[in-house]
């Protein structure tokens, strides 16, 4: 099971281009590419997804246990892997280094580190500052370094000199300071269709550079040079076809997008059809569905296409009010309330099943991983957004979320609404988290 991890040295190293600009390489190379994503970002895997053909998965050793993970990466690959990290090698969850870092991953999985490490105005201090990050836990893998942002070859030269004189890894290339290439950090489904041809373009000249200044040669090496990892068993074998028959509709356009791929691939393991369906572009819910997921994305950036879609909305209200099994995430619950507010002090009308109403705000109101209560249940989870939703009357909220560092609770809070049979808060789950939990949903179809 051939696999690498590109991590940085901090978060802005450009270890994204690095890692898209090698999972194109290697795909131009007619190699299977399998990307992942450390950490719960639901961006980076739609680039990842995008540049590869083939879908991106996740990997969070916060949110899943160490045998779920195993599995996941287990079942994803095939070729070759390339795991992109997230932030530094060693950031996580709080300061524990084995807590959703990428090194704590790349220990899980055995993969073979390599790092990207910004050279500008730096000589023979690089040495120091790789030293400290191979030092500093010996058990993580680093087989390489690939610096960015350098001025030109003799620079390069210089710190490769430095770098593997002083401690042996081997400098497997550099990027230039001025690529000429932009990747802006968008979601997809947020660049126009015109602007995607232009992105494959920006991709597929990106691919051209990292052959020119990468070995993707040594990389494949280093790849393949992989320990082999014993087999992880499936955590969720007993939800196998224990769902045959039921029907499971789900959001799925550019307002809509924001799935763990792994959630949708268990639901389809437990024997359940899944539709997608538009919000923005269709008429109803798909026929005959038992039941609807509506993730998280960008309603608020859709916003008048939502609004202006009162044929959809009515019929989904009306499903809801018939007591139709739903649970919605983030931008789901959002598109629940009455009406979404922008930034530009504009209103939408949305589907209005929930007596409350969402307001964007200019700042981050939650950031970061969760546990929370729902069902009596307690699970791992994970919020981002940039809006709060406001009751307009005494609704009843659907579970207790907690921050908690070091085992001790230093933030609690309530959220989301439960009604009826629909479920919708803030917190993305992974499913693998508590598959005990999705069990518990969906037993709830009528």
């Amino acid at each position: 099971m051939n696999r690498i991890m590109i991590a940085g040295t901090a978060s802005g190293t450009g270890k994204t281009t690095v890692s898209l600009g090698i999972m194109a390489a290697l795909n131009k190379r007619g190699r299977k590419v399998s990307p992942f994503k450390v950490g719960p970002d639901y961006i980076d895997p739609q680039f990842h997804e995008f540049v590869t053909g083939n879908p991106s998965h996740n990997l969070d050793s916060w949110m899943l246990d160490e045998n779920s993970l195993k599995y996941l990466f287990q079942r994803n690959s095939k070729e070759i892997s390339v795991i992109e990290g997230v932030m530094g090698l060693y950031d996580g969850f709080g300061i524990k280094k084995d807590n959703g870092s990428s090194a704590h991953v790349s220990k899980l999985l055995k993969a073979p580190v390599i790092l990207v490490v910004d050279g500008r105005g730096m000589s023979s201090s690089i040495s120091a500052m790789v030293l400290g990050y191979k030092k500093y836990d010996e058990a993580v893998d680093i087989k390489g370094i690939i610096i960015n942002r350098l001025s030109g070859k003799a620079h390069y030269d210089l710190l490769k000199n430095c770098i593997e004189s002083d401690l042996g890894i081997p400098c497997l290339g550099y990027l230039p300071n001025k690529l000429g290439i932009s990747l802006e950090s968008r979601h997809l489904g947020l660049i126009p269709a015109q602007e995607v041809a232009e992105l494959r373009k920006k991709v597929d000249e990106l691919a051209d550079l990292i052959e020119k200044y990468v070995d993707i040669d040594a990389l494949e090496a280093i790849a393949s040079s992989a320990e082999v990892m014993e087999s992880a068993k499936n955590p969720c074998e007993k939800l196998k076809g224990k769902m045959k028959g039921i029907k499971i509709g789900y959001a799925c356009d550019k307002a809509f997008s924001f799935y763990y791929d792994d959630n949708l691939k268990l639901l389809k393991e437990m024997g359940i059809e899944l539709i997608p369906f538009s919000p923005i572009n269709d008429d109803d819910i798909p026929q005959d569905v038992d039941g609807l997921y509506i993730g998280g994305g960008f309603p608020e950036v859709f916003a008048k296409e939502l609004s202006d879609n009162t044929k959809f909305r009515s019929n989904l209200k009306k499903a809801l009010d018939n007591g139709m099994l739903a649970y919605a995430e983030c931008g789901g619950l959002m598109y629940l309330t009455k009406e979404i507010k922008t930034l530009d002090d504009e209103v939408f009308e949305m589907t209005g099943y929930f007596d409350a109403r969402s307001e964007m705000t200019g700042r981050l109101q939650r950031f970061g991983y969760v546990e929370v209560d729902v069902f009596k249940m307690r699970t791992k989870a994970h919020e981002f957004h940039r809006s709060k939703v406001i009751a307009d009357s005494d609704i009843t909220t659907a579970y207790d979320v907690y921050k908690i560092r070091n085992g001790v609770i230093n933030k609690q809070w309530k959220c989301g609404f439960l009604k009826n049979n629909t479920l919708a808060g803030y917190a993305h789950i992974h499913f693998y988290s508590n598959p005990e939990l999705l069990e518990y949903m969906l037993k709830r179809i009528k």
